[in-house]
């Protein structure tokens, strides 16, 4: 279960078994948990956390996009490149 980043209470990770689904992130801080598909950003699901929350969650998102991305393919061994 690599984390990916730690903003605040918010930690950002992905499972290593989790590489047959598109890209994606799992945010947890205390009991709650979320996921959110990265290509495009969007909301999967949610246990716990408010509003005012995911509003956070999403710009941090938002903000560190390319980041996540790199993250995922370098865990994951992914390559888009093309031209292969």
């Amino acid at each position: 279960m690599p984390t990916v980043m730690q903003i605040g209470a918010f930690r950002f990770f992905f499972y290593s078994n989790e590489n047959d689904e598109p890209r994606h992130i799992h945010i947890k801080s205390a009991e709650n948990q979320a996921k959110y598909w990265l290509e495009p950003l969007e909301f999967a699901w949610n246990y716990g956390f408010n509003s005012r929350e995911l509003k956070q969650i999403e710009r941090h998102l938002a903000d560190n996009m390319a980041y996540l991305i790199e993250s995922w393919d370098n865990f994951f061994g992914v390559n888009d490149d093309k031209s292969e």
